[in-house]
């Protein structure tokens, strides 16, 4: 976790805790801390650089930082800690980490367990629901308590996995520094990261270099790490902040692409290679693809060598969870999948005319110079109150808005969009005479998340038939490690979508990446359009949409399976 991060959890820390003591003004006090965590963590550059470079005026300068929590920025810059966190912690001692976890407990909920039940962390709050004690507390039905002790089950079925995107800055950051130290030939993040897994458990990294005595020395002395908790000549395990484990092993450059199959896995695809070597007379391990039998080197320096001396076709890193790509690779089918950067637009993004942090125009000029040559404005509508959701005429003046930025737009296009809001019967929040003006039309779940399995795939099944939706948004409305999906019957909507034509998102979001990975192939698989889409809310989200088209690559995609891999003109012409 980095300074940016570090700071931003510590300000929404005092926002939740905040909330939880109930203060004067708490809601205001508390929205202006999150607001500015948002801002500091989307920051491109190091806070502390930043105060560095310019002082306190400099951080005056990031939106949603005045001078109160400008002050506490500093004092953390300077000695890595708020003494007015620190203080809330003492009055308030639950663990906001945990606490907030779970879906559906807000400060007010903390509070009043914390206060009746004394419950401070995820331990407790299991206890007092296992014995029936939750339900005591004002506004805790049995209902309620029974749901939080499935959430808790669900939280504790993540088995400490990190989201892909909360490590991946830190990931690449070490992988890109030891790939600049002299001496190291080749250096790569491997193991379920390099594989592009919705979660990782720890970091691995590999090195070819010719000093491993060197890359053992500077991994170990880190500034992330906080432990060094192994160390050998070639291998060394660390501890880095925020408590997340990393190890590195160096390797000489002859075993360079075993080495790099075998730590990139997955396990199971491990195996069923060995077994090709095996059938091969073969001996395969991290070293090498080796002569059964002998110490004879048949393969080892790059992977597609050691795939070829097996017979196999080259196999991307996301496909190998031995689920058929063997079996393609040996008739030499593997597919070309959607590559990275080949997205031409992002049909998900949000302004702040409703929950965004940024003008259209913002949103429009950040997405160019991210490489985009356009984006579709899918602000939230009327029934998403939280949200402040427009209505069908606010619709119309910003697909009128949009219009003349676009004429300031020198290479780039907004479309006029929504993300229309699911009712729980299937009908829309905003009637179709005013959606069938704007451009495109996505359609998204945002409540009622627990209706039985029929009557919630109905309800996009109808959200799907209606002629103006164009995209079903999130489809399955999961927060990885927080929510499970609604139920819904995949197969049916799949089926649904392909009938009518409607194109299912992959919510590039790391904390949805919605669609799931199988979810990814079955609709591929039954010639269902896909679309990849960041869910931005910020400019700098745009970046999100790695992790997107990685969830693609898992579920096999081409970039013919995917939209916005078209111009704006054909993405038009290709929707209902």
């Amino acid at each position: 976790m980095g300074k940016n991060e570090q700071l931003a959890k510590a300000l929404r820390d005092i926002g939740f805790l905040t909330e939880v003591e109930d203060a004067e003004n708490a809601q205001f006090k508390s929205k202006a801390y999150y607001r500015a965590a948002d801002s500091v963590e989307n920051l491109s550059a190091d806070v502390a650089d930043i105060y560095k470079k310019g002082g306190v005026a400099a951080l005056l300068e990031i939106p949603g930082i005045g001078k109160a929590i400008g002050e506490k920025i500093v004092e953390f810059i300077n000695k890595g800690a708020i003494h007015h966190l620190e203080e809330l912690k003492k009055q308030i001692p639950v663990d906001v980490d945990q606490m907030s976890s779970i879906e559906g407990i807000g400060p007010k909920t903390v509070k009043a367990i914390y206060k009746k039940l004394g419950v401070t962390d995820l331990a407790s709050l299991e206890s007092a629901a296992k014995e029936g004690r939750l339900k005591t507390v004002p506004g805790i039905s049995a209902k309620k308590e029974q749901d939080i002790l499935k959430k808790i089950e669900f939280a504790k079925k993540s088995g400490g996995r990190r989201i892909i995107g909360e490590v991946w800055p830190l990931a690449k950051g070490i992988e890109s520094r030891l790939q600049e130290l002299d001496g190291v030939l080749s250096a790569a993040l491997v193991g379920s990261a390099r594989r592009m897994k919705e979660t990782v458990g720890d970091l691995d990294f590999l090195v070819a270099a010719k000093d491993a005595g060197s890359v053992m020395d500077f991994f170990t002395k880190m500034q992330e790490v906080e432990e060094v908790k192994g160390r050998g000549p070639a291998k060394a395990f660390v501890r880095l902040e925020g408590g997340i484990d990393a190890d590195v092993l160096v390797v000489p450059e002859e075993s360079w692409g075993s080495a790099l199959l075998y730590f990139t896995g997955s396990k199971d695809h491990n195996v069923e290679l060995r077994k090709v070597a095996i059938d091969k007379k073969l001996r395969l391990n991290e070293w090498g693809l080796f002569e059964a039998g002998t110490e004879k080197m048949v393969a080892g320096r790059t992977e597609e060598q050691v795939y070829r001396a097996l017979g196999l076709q080259w196999i991307p890193p996301e496909m190998r969870e031995n689920t058929g790509e063997i079996q393609l690779a040996a008739k030499n089918r593997i597919p070309g999948l959607v590559e990275y950067g080949s997205l031409k637009g992002d049909l998900q993004v949000h302004s702040n005319s409703t929950d965004g942090t940024a003008t259209i125009e913002e949103m429009a000029r950040a997405a160019k110079e991210f490489g985009l040559d356009y984006i579709a404005l899918t602000d939230h509508t009327k029934s998403l109150a939280m949200a402040g959701g427009l209505d069908g005429g606010e619709l119309l003046e910003q697909a009128h808005e949009i219009a003349e930025l676009n004429d300031r737009l020198d290479g780039f296009r907004v479309l006029a969009s929504a993300e229309v809001n699911i009712m729980k019967d299937g009908s829309l929040d905003i009637p179709n005479n005013v959606l069938d003006k704007l451009d495109i039309v996505g359609a998204a779940i945002h409540s009622n998340f627990n209706l039985p399995k029929e009557e919630q795939t109905a309800r996009l099944a109808k959200a799907a038939e209606n002629p103006s939706v164009d995209i079903i948004f999130h489809p399955t409305g999961r927060l990885i490690n927080r929510r499970e999906g609604y139920p819904v019957d995949i197969e049916r909507l799949v089926q649904v979508a392909r009938d009518t034509g409607t194109v299912l998102e992959i919510d590039a979001h790391y904390n949805r990446l919605d669609l799931k990975d199988e979810y990814v192939r079955l609709a591929v698989e039954n010639g269902v359009k896909l679309v990849i889409d960041s869910d931005a809310h910020h400019p700098v989200h745009f970046a999100f949409l790695q992790f997107g088209i990685g969830q693609a690559r898992r579920g096999w995609a081409k970039p013919s399976d995917v939209l916005n891999t078209l111009s704006a003109d054909r993405l038009l012409k290709a929707i209902k």
